[in-house]
């Protein structure tokens, strides 16, 4: 899929036109330069055809190098995301999201919704999917769907002891779920989490994983 890569340095726009697909691995420091560009020269406006001068590349990029300064732009600047891109993408976190709830969520009375109802409820709350894993955010959406179907999980709340010398590497994974903490005198984190059901396996599996399984834990009622 084509799109364009641009940065604005010094009062003008500096455009490339890119293979999207390639371009999102230069910014992730993989991928070929060379497969990435799909044109041979900088332009100020893309879709006009004003090409930079030679002048503006030097004063701006110090050099006239052509795959030097498309990486620059690809990893410096914005990637123009097309619509289509945007809605692909926007769909499969949706799916995600339907996939969690069919197999984890009931209404009040412990029936299961079909895969469509809960993709038309996501619809009509015009529900945005982040950019982060799916059962960090589950919470908020089932908030936003509530009103328009009653949607419930199972949850667990659980009391957790991470031993001082693990706390920086087990917050990320308690942290969004995260009821209360309480840091103790000995640098240790007693918190306490609340959690789908249906995650807590992987979670007691991420937790032991960077405690070395020596965090303490204790399911509450």
């Amino acid at each position: 899929m084509q799109t364009t890569a641009r940065i604005k340095r010094k009062g003008k726009n500096y455009e490339i036109l890119i293979d999207l697909g390639e371009a999102l691995k230069i910014k992730k420091g993989q991928g070929s330069i060379n497969s990435a560009v799909m044109t041979d020269a900088v332009f100020h406006n893309l879709k006009s055809g004003e090409k930079a001068s030679s002048k503006d590349l030097n004063d701006v990029f110090s050099t006239e190098n052509f795959e030097e300064i498309a990486e620059r732009i690809i990893k410096q600047g914005e990637i123009v995301m097309p619509t289509e891109y945007i809605h692909k993408e926007q769909e499969a976190k949706y799916k995600q999201v339907v996939d969690f709830l069919t197999r984890n969520a009931v209404s009040p009375s412990g029936i299961s919704y079909t895969s469509d109802r809960i993709m038309k409820a996501l619809r009509e709350a015009s529900v945005e999917v982040k950019n982060k894993p799916i059962d960090s955010q589950i919470s908020e959406i089932i908030g936003q769907i509530s009103p328009i179907i009653p949607i419930k999980i199972e949850m667990k709340k659980i009391k957790i002891n991470i031993p001082a010398i693990h706390t920086g590497k087990a917050y990320s994974i308690v942290n969004d779920f995260k009821e209360s903490e309480e840091w103790l005198s000995n640098g240790d984190l007693r918190i306490i989490v609340n959690i789908p059901s249906g995650l807590v396996m992987d979670f007691y599996d991420k937790l032991n994983g960077v405690t070395h399984g020596s965090a303490l834990t204790e399911e509450l009622k």
